[in-house]
């Protein structure tokens, strides 16, 4: 099995009933044998003081790294965008001499509070829940990874409980059996966008 890192993000996870079930469900496989470790970035830096070159070295040898949280106002928790923006730096995720990823995986595991039909033209989120994605799959592109089918609950706030079992039941045999997924056999290795060195930006990835 190749190593995983699952990245947890749930700014009160406490309180979860999503995200807290699949990162235990996570943590039980590890528990009997399966190489996947566990990260819970609000347990890790409850002061936001990411340490980069540890969680870059967290990275080192794994081939799937999954991003489990839920969407907070069509994107990530604020620590999640905290650690990506410190971690995924210039001339290590990307840019020149920036290929530390290049060749891996990323997954993400996320879930809404709205339901499916509200990511409809006629739901009061107006678009598919596709339409959110393109900043995951810029960044891994990025970073020479490949971006999988993501892995979303909709409506968690009502799923009942035997729906939040099965989806952390699906979860886990996911992670269990990668990378031994059909639909990978259609995925194209993604191609490594190459950034000039004098584009090394102030901030954000786009240099603005």
């Amino acid at each position: 099995m190749a190593r995983i890192q699952v990245l947890v993000a749930h700014p009160q996870i406490e309180h979860s009933r999503v995200s807290r079930r699949l990162a235990q469900a996570a943590r039980d496989a590890a528990a009997q044998g399966a190489d996947i470790e566990v990260r819970d970035l609000y347990a890790l830096y409850p002061d936001y003081l990411v340490d980069a070159a540890a969680e870059q070295a967290a990275l080192a040898d794994t081939q799937l790294q999954v991003w489990l949280h839920p969407i907070h106002w069509y994107g990530m928790p604020p620590l999640m965008k905290l650690w990506l923006d410190e971690v995924f730096a210039f001339g290590w995720a990307y840019g020149p001499g920036g290929t530390a990823l290049q060749g891996r995986d990323l997954w993400l595991a996320t879930s809404t509070g709205g339901p499916e039909h509200s990511y409809r033209s006629d739901g009061y989120n107006r678009y598919f829940f596709d339409a959110f994605l393109p900043p995951y799959d810029q960044t891994a592109a990025l970073a020479g990874m490949r971006f999988l089918p993501p892995f979303v609950l909709h409506g968690a706030h009502r799923a009942p409980a035997d729906q939040v079992e099965a989806h952390a039941q699906t979860f886990v045999q996911r992670l269990l059996c990668y990378p031994r997924w059909p639909e990978l056999d259609d995925l194209q290795a993604c191609e490594l966008r190459e950034v000039p060195a004098d584009a090394r930006p102030t901030g954000a990835a786009d240099g603005a």
